[in-house]
């Protein structure tokens, strides 16, 4: 589980640039010949992660779903410029931390507004450092997050600290195209635990939420990884551990169904097959032409 590296300087802290396997500071430098990958799991740093460290670039379940709800032109668009600090981010990245223990260092900004120029210059420097900046509220929220947690058996027991191993990156290579997948918590007894924060745990509700951003291809996919990767146990299924963003702070636990899965998969390989496609020509074309739309078919269904 050696970490990957910069492959000229052997830098393993970053910032490194998207697809090249290469640091920001040897970026188009002397003496950057490809080097072998080797599939495997490792625990590398989320941002380098996220910057995917595979020459040439790899696929993620993130990227996937993209693909296939959206277009690759979105795709492309999104790989090119990355997704900035956002609120809603930052506060599931800081609960990823207190319910994981693993992640950015939270540091508590104890100010009302953070519009003068000296928070904003404390706030970058806290961003700088790899850490996440959090209002009191924020910081009060997310270690209320995690006490609920706690107090759930079965989520305290699937995520229970010493049990596994947290935010690991797994890459492996099928049919051509590298895959990259970077588990939440991946148990000793070879479970894949993923934690989510939602609005509602409520059943409609996760059904609709779990459609809405493919939770379901991401099931296949990181069960894919565990099994290529001889990680995980094929009769453990991939395990979600949703919990609700606001008080009591609900915890549901909960797995796709074999039809969920099954389409999943399905999902899954179109996307493979388009990123293959659009990376062999260089072309990431938009949405089909449509000169014509049809309403909801449940539209439909009410003047048949």
């Amino acid at each position: 589980m050696s970490p990957l590296a910069c492959r000229q300087c052997g830098n393993t802290d970053g910032p490194f640039v998207p697809g090249t396997g290469l640091c920001e500071d040897c970026e188009g430098g002397p003496g950057t010949a490809p080097v072998e990958i080797e599939p495997g799991l490792y625990d590398i740093p989320a941002e380098q992660y996220h910057h995917d460290p595979i020459p040439g670039g790899s696929l993620s379940s993130t990227g996937a779903r993209t693909l296939v709800k959206h277009c690759p032109a979105v795709f492309k668009w999104q790989l090119d410029h990355p997704q900035p600090h956002t609120k809603a981010l930052d506060l599931g990245t800081a609960a990823h931390k207190l319910v994981l223990d693993d992640g950015p260092e939270l540091v508590l900004v104890d100010a009302p507004r953070w519009d003068t120029d000296s928070l904003k210059a404390e706030i970058a420097a806290i961003r700088a450092a790899g850490g996440i900046p959090l209002k009191r509220h924020e910081l009060e929220q997310v270690r209320a997050m995690a006490a609920a947690l706690r107090a759930n058996e079965e989520a305290a027991e699937l995520l229970e600290p010493g049990s596994g191993l947290a935010e690991m990156s797994a890459f492996w290579e099928d049919n051509g195209v590298w895959r990259r997948a970077r588990f939440d918590f991946l148990r000793d007894d070879g479970q894949i635990v993923d934690y989510k924060s939602a609005r509602s745990c409520r059943r409609e509700d996760l059904e609709k939420a779990f459609s809405e951003h493919g939770y379901h291809q991401q099931q296949d996919w990181y069960e894919e990884a565990g099994a290529v990767l001889g990680l995980t146990d094929p009769e453990q299924p991939m395990r979600f551990v949703v919990q609700e963003k606001d008080p009591p702070y609900l915890v549901v636990v909960t797995t796709c169904d074999p039809m969920a899965r099954g389409i999943g998969r399905h999902l899954n390989e179109v996307a493979l097959n388009t990123y293959a496609i659009c990376r062999e020509r260089g072309e990431w074309p938009g949405y089909l032409p449509n000169p014509m739309i049809s309403l909801p078919s449940w539209v439909e269904r009410q003047y048949a």
